[in-house]
C-alpha cells in the first residue's frame, strides 16, 4: 500500500475536532492522517507532493440536489437570460429578450438537417425577458414548419411551435387539462405545465428525458463541469432508473479516470408504491463507491417562478392562480410507509409552503407506524418554509436542502411579483433552520441554475438578487457556515456523512482545491473565487485537463 502526503497553504477540515491544518496523507484513496508534516509522517520516508503547496484544501463540495441532464442539454441551445460556461469551458452570452430567445434558436436551426427537423432548447424564463408568459406564436417565429420547443429553466413547464402542438396532438379546441392553458381561440396558448402536461411535446422534438440519465456523452460532460465547480459527489434527485441507464452508470462511474461519486434517486411520480420500493430494494444492493443506490425522490408540486408551485394563503402575490399538485396524498402516504418500513430514504420536492405542509404531515403520519429515528427524509427546495414548518421537521428528523440560488436568479421577480416582499425576505431561511436544529444544506439544482456550490455558498451568505437588493438580512449565515452546509451538511443529508464531508481520518480522500482561502477572502468575492480542480478518492483531477 503506497502513502502520499498532500501539503497545502492551507487545509479547512470541517471537523471540529482539528479545524484547519497544513497537511493530509492518504493511502489507496483513504484519509490516514490529517495535521502538521510531522503529524502525517511527511519526511520520515512518505512521499510528499507539493503540487497543492500554494492552495487551499477543503472538503471535496457535495452537490445534494442536481441533475446529470445539465451534461446532455448543452448538446442544445441554451436560451436562459444569464450568461452561462459550458463543460467545454465556453461561455454563451443569456438571451435577455424575446427576439434574442428567437434569434438563439433561428440560428441553432441552420445546422439541422431539412425544415421539419425538430429543434429543441432549454433555460427559458419569460419572467427575465420582460413577459410573463410565452405563446406559440412566439415560437412559431423561429418556424412554422418544424416542431420547436423550449423547457423552461425551471424544468416545469415546456412552450411549444404550433407545429410541435400538432404533432403531439394538442392542436384542438377545448382541452381540459390543468396544465394546458389555452389562448381565446380555443386552442391551447403553447405552454404546458408539468410533465404530465409536456411529455408528448417533448416527445415531438425527439427529447427522452427518461434516457439521459443512461446518457453516456451527457454523464461525461456533467462529471466535467463538476470538476470545475469543485464537486467530487452530486445527486442525480430524478433519475428513471431503466435497467439500462443502471448498467451504463455503474460502467462509466466505475472507471478509474471518472471523476465523480454519483447519488441518483430513482423518480417516484408515475410509479406505484409497491413497485417504487421493490425498485429501489433491488438497485441499493448494487451500489458501488462510484454509484450510491436506493434512494427515492418524489415531486409534489412545481415552480414557484413559473405560478406552478402550491401555495398556502395569500397565494401568489400578483393574483396568479394556485399551482399544481404533482402527486395524490394518499400515494405520498403509501411510499413514505413502505420507504420507512424497509429503510430506505426519500427526497421530496415542495417548493410551495402548501407542498411541504403536506409532506411534513404525511411523514408524521408515516412515522407513527413505522418509527425510525434516523431517517433523514429530506424536503428539497422547501423555499418558503416559516418557523413553525421548521420546528415541525427538527421535531420529526427531517432535513431541509433549500435552494438558495433563487435569492440571486429570481429575488427580484419573487419580492415583486410571485410571493412579494415579506415572503421573498424569508424565502430559503438558511439561519432558522441553523437555529431550529434542522438539518440543512444548500443546492444549485443544476440545470436549473448552473452547477457551482461556491455560488450557492455566496447566496446564502449574501442574500443579492441581480438587481443588488439584499434579500432577509436576518436569514444570512456566515461564510464558514455556508461551506460546511455545501460539504459535511449536503453529506448528511445523502447519509454519507461517515464517509465525506470534512477531511479527517478513515473518510474518503475528496478535496476541492482552491487558489484562495475562502474564509480569508471577502465574503463578496466568495462565488469568484477559482477553483483549480479536486482530489476524489485519492485521484488528482485538473479543471484545465478535463
Amino acid at each position: 500500500m503506497h502513502t502520499i502526503v498532500y501539503r497545502a497553504r492551507r487545509i479547512l477540515t470541517m471537523n471540529p475536532s482539528r479545524p484547519a491544518a497544513t497537511h493530509v496523507a492518504v493511502r489507496d484513496g483513504i484519509i490516514v492522517a490529517v495535521g502538521d508534516a510531522q503529524q502525517t509522517g511527511a519526511g520520515e520516508g512518505i512521499a510528499v507532493d507539493d503540487r497543492f503547496s500554494d492552495k487551499v484544501l477543503l472538503p471535496g463540495f457535495v452537490e445534494g440536489h442536481a441533475h446529470v441532464t445539465e451534461g446532455v442539454y448543452w448538446r442544445h441551445p441554451y436560451c436562459g437570460a444569464f450568461d452561462r460556461t459550458d463543460p467545454d469551458g465556453r461561455c454563451w452570452k443569456g438571451a435577455k429578450t424575446v427576439q434574442s430567445v428567437v434569434e438563439r434558436l433561428q440560428a441553432a436551426q441552420t445546422e439541422l438537417n431539412g425544415g421539419s427537423t425538430p429543434l429543441f432548447g432549454w433555460g427559458l424564463d419569460p419572467l427575465h425577458v420582460g413577459i410573463r408568459r410565452f405563446s406559440r406564436r412566439d415560437l412559431d417565429a423561429v418556424s412554422v414548419t418544424r416542431p420547436v420547443a423550449v423547457i423552461h429553466a425551471s424544468g416545469h413547464i415546456v412552450n411549444a411551435n404550433t407545429r410541435a402542438l400538432e404533432v403531439a396532438g394538442y392542436l384542438r379546441a377545448h382541452i381540459d387539462h390543468p396544465g394546458i392553458p389555452l389562448d381565446a381561440d380555443g386552442l391551447p396558448s403553447g405552454e404546458l405545465r408539468g410533465p404530465d402536461a409536456y411529455t408528448p411535446v417533448l416527445s415531438a422534438v425527439g427529447i427522452d428525458r427518461s434516457a439521459f440519465a443512461g446518457d453516456e456523452a451527457g454523464l461525461r460532460a456533467y462529471a466535467r463541469l463538476a470538476v470545475r465547480a469543485g464537486v467530487t459527489t452530486s445527486t442525480d434527485l430524478v433519475n428513471p432508473m431503466t435497467p439500462e441507464a443502471l448498467e451504463t452508470m455503474l460502467r462509466v462511474t466505475g472507471e478509474t479516470d471518472f471523476p465523480l461519486r454519483l447519488v441518483p434517486a430513482i423518480r417516484g411520480n408515475g410509479r406505484s408504491a409497491e413497485d417504487l420500493i421493490a425498485l429501489a430494494c433491488r438497485v441499493r444492493e448494487r451500489s458501488t463507491n462510484g454509484l450510491r443506490l436506493g434512494a427515492i425522490k418524489l415531486v409534489a408540486d412545481g415552480s414557484i417562478q413559473g405560478f406552478s408551485a402550491r401555495l398556502r394563503e395569500p397565494g401568489y402575490h400578483n393574483g396568479a392562480p394556485q399551482g399544481l399538485w404533482y402527486l395524490a396524498p394518499e400515494w405520498m402516504q403509501a411510499v413514505y410507509e413502505a420507504a420507512l418500513r424497509e429503510g430506505l430514504q426519500v427526497h421530496t420536492h415542495t417548493n410551495g409552503d402548501q407542498a411541504t405542509e403536506l409532506a411534513i404531515d404525511r411523514t408524521e403520519r408515516a412515522l407513527r407506524k413505522h418509527p425510525w429515528a434516523d431517517h433523514r427524509f429530506t424536503l428539497q427546495h422547501c423555499q418558503l418554509a416559516d418557523r413553525a414548518q421548521l420546528r415541525r421537521m427538527a421535531t420529526l428528523g427531517i432535513c431541509v436542502n433549500f435552494f438558495a440560488n433563487h435569492h440571486f436568479y429570481w429575488g427580484d421577480q419573487h419580492y415583486g411579483q410571485t410571493v412579494g416582499p415579506e415572503r421573498a425576505e424569508r424565502m430559503n431561511p438558511c439561519r432558522s433552520a441553523e437555529q431550529l436544529g434542522v438539518p440543512w444544506t444548500i443546492h444549485s439544482d443544476a440545470p436549473v441554475t448552473p452547477l457551482g456550490p461556491l455560488h450557492v455558498a455566496w447566496c446564502a451568505v449574501n442574500r443579492l438578487t441581480a438587481s443588488g437588493r439584499r434579500l432577509g438580512e436576518g436569514e444570512r449565515v456566515d461564510a464558514e457556515t455556508a461551506l460546511r452546509a455545501i460539504t459535511l451538511g449536503a453529506a448528511y443529508t445523502l447519509r454519507l456523512d461517515g464517509e465525506i464531508g470534512s477531511i479527517e481520518c478513515g473518510k474518503r480522500a475528496d478535496f476541492a482545491v482552491l487558489e484562495e482561502d475562502p474564509l480569508e477572502a471577502p465574503a463578496e468575492r466568495l462565488k469568484n473565487l477559482k477553483v483549480w480542480g479536486v482530489v476524489q478518492g485519492g485521484r488528482v483531477f485538473a479543471a484545465a485537463s478535463t
